[in-house]
């Protein structure tokens, strides 16, 4: 698998500050997209171990706190990546069960095959749907088309004061 970027501290793509990584490949071509050169599954540089140990090194920096790790792209649930993206969402929660994953499909929850569901276990917010030029709307929290869903697949537990 192949990724354009990865940013170890990230403000925009989901709750609190985060690691995001955006994957090459995506397969929906939608008209507006904003990430056109994702693309190809051949752009961007190969995912490697050092980069795996550098997103686990970023999640248990205590010096910046960050919620968790952001999967976008591209498409992270084309199954070319799951190869790839599943042993890294299976090994951050883990070694950080703390932190929590959101993860951005052009694919619907329920066109998800059995390969592509492996990884909603690990999986805490999903925003699916291809992005409809012809529904975009600004004003949308973590979407960018109100045909796009935020599925909370897991409840994350509210801290407590101290």
């Amino acid at each position: 698998m192949n990724y354009l970027q990865y940013y170890p501290v990230d403000i925009v793509n989901g709750e609190g500050t985060r690691c995001t990584l955006f994957v090459s490949g995506c397969i929906h071509a939608c008209k507006g997209c904003y990430n056109k050169k994702s693309w190809s599954f051949k752009a961007g540089v190969e995912f490697d171990q050092a980069m795996e140990e550098q997103i686990l090194r970023d999640l248990k920096d205590t010096r910046i706190n960050r919620q968790g790790l952001t999967l976008s792209g591209g498409d992270p649930m084309h199954p070319k990546n799951i190869a790839t993206l599943l042993p890294l969402v299976q090994r951050i929660k883990r070694e950080c069960p703390d932190k929590d994953i959101w993860l951005w499909t052009g694919y619907r929850l329920s066109e998800l095959d059995d390969y592509q569901q492996q990884m909603l276990p690990y999986i805490d917010v999903l925003i699916d749907g291809k992005f409809e030029q012809a529904l975009a709307d600004p004003s949308l929290i973590w979407r960018g088309s109100s045909n796009q869903v935020v599925h909370r697949l897991k409840v994350q537990a509210a801290s407590t004061p101290s």
